[in-house]
Order: C-alpha cells, then structure tokens, then sequence
C-alpha cells in the first residue's frame, strides 16, 4: 500500500551516541593492534597501551632475542629489559624513518648482543683469574720445592762444619743476635765468634758453590 502523502515524511535515523566523529566506522574489535599507534600513546604515559603493546609485540621480541642469547630464562630477563626501554624511550620513535615494530627489534637485537657479549666476557675475566690463581699454586709450589732442596744442601753443608761453627752461624744467621751476643752466648771472645763465623761461611760458600 502506497505511504499517505498527507503524513509527514520521518527523518532519516541520526548517528548514534556512541558513532565515530566525522561518519568513519568504528575499529573492529578483532583488528590487530596498529604498534605506531600504541607507541604514541605509550609515550603520553598510556598503561592500557603499553600492555597492549606487550601482548601485540612480546611473542616476536622474545623469539629474537632468544636467537641470540639461546638460553630461555636470560631472554625473558632481556625482554623485560627491553620493555622497560621502550616504556622509557617512546617519545623518540620517529614513524617517518622505519616502523614501529622495527625500532623496537632493534632495541632487543641490541640489548641481547648487549647481554652475550657481557656474559662472554664475564667468563673470560673467570678464565683468566683462574689461570692466574694456578698459576700462582704452581710457582708456590715450585718455590716450597726449591727453598726445601736448598735447605736441605745447607742443612748438608753445615755438617761439615765443626760444632763451634754451626753454633756460632746459627744464632748470627739463624737466631739474628750480633757478633758480640755470639760472643756472649758461647762464651769467648767476640774475635773467637767472628772467626767460627768467617771461617764457617767460607766452608758453606764452597760447599753450596756461592762464588760471592
């Protein structure tokens, strides 16, 4: 049945409250995140968007650093390294010199090098401590061997001096007491001591092939 033109003809329906400005669609929910988008809104301080920015963008992060630096717990560590990067450094992604994903790529490459070259020369530092210490350990070892071979030719040299000799160097070299404390300790004139201990230390020299 034709409309009555004697009623009034209705307007057409307005936008709704809720319509985009300017008559654009609405964002289908289902629509993948835009990372330039988000990334500017992190850099306002956005919490929402840097959570969506997580979750859009953590799975291809992690997958690049763990390339990387292999093991899976460090790379986490890296990634939250590099979060905490990009919540800081939002205000300088520049959209006109690559995208958003790229410039956040990088930060991780870059923090993941970061890490393995850190790790490696940790151990390297370890390594070079270690042979140092061992080192150490085999010229002790070498100077316990050699101080206990030349004691061993004193000890055999000092018996071939006469008693009076080997008391006389003992307490001046051994016990360190003067030439008149020998003197007073043996119980003879402080000559007598100089004498045992001259004539003692020219036998030692000889035996032990000192030539000075």
């Amino acid at each position: 049945m034709p409309p009555d033109p004697s009623l009034p003809t209705p307007d057409p329906p307005g936008p709704s409250p809720d319509s985009p400005p300017g008559g654009l669609a609405a964002p289908d929910p289902g629509d993948p995140p835009d990372p330039a988008e988000l990334l500017r809104r992190v850099a306002l301080g956005d919490e929402d968007a840097f959570g969506r920015l997580y979750d859009a963008v953590s799975i291809l992060l992690f997958t690049l650093i763990r390339r990387v630096v292999r093991d899976a717990a460090m790379s986490e560590e890296v990634l939250q390294e590099v979060f905490v990067e990009i919540w800081r450094q939002a205000t300088r992604f520049d959209a006109t010199r690559g995208s958003a994903k790229a410039w956040m790529c990088t930060i991780a490459h870059r923090r993941a090098v970061d890490l393995v070259r850190s790790v490696e020369a940790g151990r390297r530092r370890e390594q070079e401590a270690g042979q140092a210490r061992l080192e150490e350990q085999v010229v002790d070892v070498q100077e316990e061997g050699i101080r206990r071979v030349e004691s061993q030719r004193v000890q055999t040299a000092m018996r071939s001096l006469t008693e009076l000799q080997q008391d006389a160097i003992r307490l001046a070299y051994l016990g360190g007491y003067t030439h008149r404390e020998v003197a007073t300790l043996l119980d003879v004139p402080v000559g007598t001591a100089k004498t045992r201990i001259r004539d003692g230390m020219i036998v030692l020299r000889d035996r032990l092939g000192v030539t000075s």
